[in-house]
């Protein structure tokens, strides 16, 4: 990335504030995984380079920690420009978004995290935007009030969001480059863990890395910050190198079990198991249960525990499955619902 790459501070996630910017592809060719989106981006920017033009807009989907904030960076450093980030929800005031739109300079990329979390007069100030470069502020109010159109450099909107659903049709259209990242196989966490030990200066043999990437929920993330905690260990215990048997004292004292769940999601379980009867238990009654937000469970604990076919979401509410049963300690019960219903 060049060496003018300058950031507008906006809020930072919690789980990005734990993995520095070192850990983090530079290049396109250094990303691992995601092979369908690379592709598409090593194309599209590579198109726009060459005309000398700013790369259409991009919007990055999917669960957190799956390296849309890296390819938002690698955007910025494959076109050799600038990037400027912000947070959606930091955004309150159309002054706000005014004042760092006027700023851009031509081909620089602007990221917007979270932009289905953006205010509507935000959203709305952004179509002519992205569309035709320019934005429109009202001077003066009352009957003397007249609207100016001010002239934008050609810029890279990049916008990520976990809840696509959530943004409107008309923002949603306006990104010419729309992809979708999915979750990680264990191969390509083993790569990103073999990476991430070299840069951490952890010695780590195929045995333990394999063991920390089957554990790792399909999310660089969270194999980085796995791989963090092993390195914590390893330098406190002195080991030389971290083999398999190591790599599972940490991931025990983690709390992470061989099936990639920690203690919230054996709490989620256990909940449903022991107070419901294993379900159905309606959303809002099992947050009230767990003293959690109804969104986080939804967003954050739900969608590994659906993909494992550990419960199941219908009409009347969460149940666990045959194989949630199983883990929750409850007896089997052939009417309840498995990956094969």
């Amino acid at each position: 990335m060049t060496d003018d790459t300058r950031l507008i501070a906006g809020e930072e996630e919690p789980e990005d504030q734990e993995n520095d910017g070192s850990l983090r592809p530079q290049r396109l060719g250094d990303f691992v995984g995601q092979e369908h989106a690379v592709r598409q981006l090593e194309t599209f920017v590579a198109a726009a380079r060459g005309r000398g033009e700013a790369c259409d807009h991009v919007l990055l989907a999917g669960p957190p920690g799956l390296g849309k904030t890296s390819l938002a960076f690698i955007v910025a450093a494959e076109m050799d420009s600038r990037i400027h980030t912000i947070s959606g929800p930091a955004l309150e005031r159309k002054g706000d978004i005014a004042s760092i739109l006027t700023a851009l300079e031509p081909r620089d990329v602007l990221f917007i995290d979270e932009v289905h979390r953006l205010p509507r007069a935000i959203e709305e100030l952004l179509y002519p935007a992205m569309e035709d470069r320019a934005i429109d502020i009202v001077i003066g109010q009352g009957p003397g009030a007249r609207t100016l159109r001010l002239d934008l450099a050609p810029f890279t909107l990049v916008g990520a969001t976990t809840r696509a659903g959530l943004l409107t049709t008309p923002m949603r259209d306006r990104f010419g480059i729309s992809l979708r990242l999915e979750h990680y196989t264990p191969d390509e966490l083993l790569l990103i863990i073999r990476r991430s030990a070299g840069i951490l200066d952890v010695t780590i043999d195929d045995e333990a890395a394999q063991e920390i990437a089957r554990r790792s929920r399909g999310t660089p993330r969270i194999a980085n910050r796995i791989l963090r905690r092993v390195r914590d260990v390893a330098q406190v215990r002195q080991w030389a190198t971290v083999d398999r048997e190591g790599a599972l004292a940490a991931l025990d004292l983690l709390g992470v079990d061989e099936d990639g769940l920690d203690r919230a999601d054996r709490e989620y379980m256990r909940t449903i198991a022991e107070r419901f009867a294993g379900g159905p238990v309606g959303l809002s009654t099992l947050a009230v249960a767990l003293g959690e937000d109804a969104g986080t469970l939804e967003d954050v604990y739900e969608p590994y525990l659906i993909q494992q076919g550990l419960i199941q979401r219908t009409a009347r509410g969460r149940v666990l499955t045959a194989r949630g049963r199983e883990l929750a300690g409850m007896p089997n019960d052939p009417g309840m619902p498995s990956l094969l219903d």
